[in-house]
């Protein structure tokens, strides 16, 4: 069976000037020219540019079933996302945000125990909410490669003292877990995003708690919904087995009840991938848009950078942490997850004046 992509490109800065020759993309703040239309079979893919100008031509002489496809597939890369309601915050996805990443963990890769203390962890989320980070991302419990499963008691104790005096702060706070249980808890304490690795599948119940509690759920690609994620990461193409993972899993949730436009899609940077996997996917970031979920986007601090970049520590990775969050931002990701929450506000910050300057000149 051929399976049929498309990956918006040739991004222009001022749309105006070209006028029905751009699409936008996302509800974002880009404009794209040309569409990439992808066509993959057990044998090859083909890859062909197609300017925007020239889409419905080239579309009208394709079979009927692809043409079908290539319709849903544009439709969902060109509609706005819907802002998320986070308890009384509303996070707008016109404009690119900022998840922060808070760690109570003894164990993360680049944090771990700094933010077992309550007031300090406080006092960071606190301040980068201050500076411009829309959600605060809390988890309990290290994922990195090797890291110890701890139980769902010890989870939630980590998580849920920090998340109710955020909460009462007025924070948006997401829960960064794959367990129904510790889901609960969080959003008993004043959570009001689930973020969880292995897409709603490493328990049975996760998928019935996210519909019930009707607030927005990210799905997170990984080889593996075991205790660890990173096992089994062999793929025929990276970029597409992704996308067609990612693709069924969302159906699934939408199916089990849970809107489309509640659903936020990310590809899972490091977690069962090589460096080539990873770069691969980065490249092509904007054909997940075809997903029609607002996408999500976490590089920060992790390995691939290391492996570029002449084996730097994880404390020591803000630049590499800063390019790509920039290179997922220029392909229309809605949310950058990152643990420099400041500095990375500052980059969008001097990003979004430039877009302006462009679209009104």
């Amino acid at each position: 069976m051929t399976k049929i992509y498309l990956r918006p490109t040739g991004f222009v800065e001022s749309p105006q000037r070209h006028e029905g020759e751009s699409l936008r993309l996302a509800g974002t703040m880009l404009w794209f020219s040309q569409i990439e239309y992808i066509t993959r079979d057990t044998a090859s893919t083909q890859r062909r540019l197609v300017a925007v100008r020239e889409w419905d031509g080239f579309a009208a002489a394709l079979p009927q079933s692809a043409r079908a496809r290539c319709a849903l597939l544009l439709e969902r890369i060109t509609a706005p996302r819907a802002a998320l309601q986070m308890g009384m915050r509303t996070v707008n996805l016109e404009q690119p945000q900022v998840m922060a990443i808070i760690n109570a963990t003894p164990d993360s890769f680049s944090d771990g125990g700094k933010n077992l203390d309550i007031d300090i962890a406080a006092e960071a989320a606190v301040a980068m909410t201050t500076l411009g980070a829309a959600i605060i991302d809390i988890g309990g419990e290290s994922t990195r490669p090797g890291a110890a499963l701890i139980g769902e008691s010890e989870e939630l104790n980590r998580v849920a003292p920090l998340i109710r005096r955020l909460a009462e702060a007025g924070a948006a706070i997401s829960i960064d877990t794959r367990k129904a249980s510790v889901m609960e808890g969080a959003l008993q304490a004043g959570a009001t995003m689930i973020n969880d690795i292995s897409a709603l599948l490493y328990e049975d119940r996760a998928v019935e708690v996210a519909r019930k509690s009707n607030v927005p759920v990210v799905l997170m690609h990984a080889p593996s919904q075991s205790s660890d994620p990173h096992k089994d990461g062999v793929y025929d193409d990276v970029v597409y087995d992704v996308f067609d993972w990612l693709e069924q899993r969302v159906s699934a949730v939408e199916a089990a009840g849970l809107s489309r436009e509640m659903i936020l899609v990310d590809p899972g940077i490091g977690f069962g991938k090589t460096l080539a996997d990873n770069l691969a996917i980065i490249n092509n970031l904007a054909i997940y848009h075809g997903l029609g979920c607002a996408l999500l986007f976490g590089a920060s601090r992790k390995r691939l950078i290391a492996a570029l970049a002449n084996d730097a520590g994880a404390t020591d990775r803000l630049g590499g942490s800063i390019f790509l969050a920039m290179k997922a931002l220029e392909q229309g990701a809605h949310i950058l997850r990152v643990h420099d929450a400041t500095e990375t506000v500052q980059a969008i910050q001097v990003w979004r004046g430039l877009r302006d300057a462009a679209l009104q000149s």
